[in-house]
């Protein structure tokens, strides 16, 4: 199965520096939303990304693209109607390091 990694792009690129309340409380419900697909091990990575273009939100998914697209539709921050955007790219080759290293880091070589 492909990973994908997804780009929520919100309503303005000044959101991580002027977020409003409302907005604020839409971010946590989609955060809430997600943290169970993170716990069971779906979403591998989630979290915003700091783009001195823009702020934007990133996951990395290992789900079938149709799963994908039917969880993001059923976003808080989508649902709320004020601009978020996903979009998402194959990743046709990754390598995610284990939960438990395989070998100590004096082991890896620069």
């Amino acid at each position: 199965m492909p990973h994908f990694l997804s780009k929520l792009t919100p309503p303005r690129k000044t959101f991580l520096r002027d977020i409003s309340p409302e907005e604020l409380d839409v971010m946590r419900a989609h955060q809430d939303y997600w943290r169970a697909h993170v716990d069971a091990g779906m979403v591998i990575v989630l979290g915003s990304v700091d783009d001195p273009e823009g702020a934007w939100g990133v996951a990395i998914s290992d789900a079938p693209r149709e799963r994908l697209e039917a969880l993001q539709a059923r976003d808080p921050a989508i649902l709320a109607g004020r601009g978020f955007r996903y979009e998402n790219f194959v990743m046709p080759t990754i390598r995610v390091c284990p939960i438990e290293p395989l070998a100590p880091v004096s082991s890896v070589t620069p």
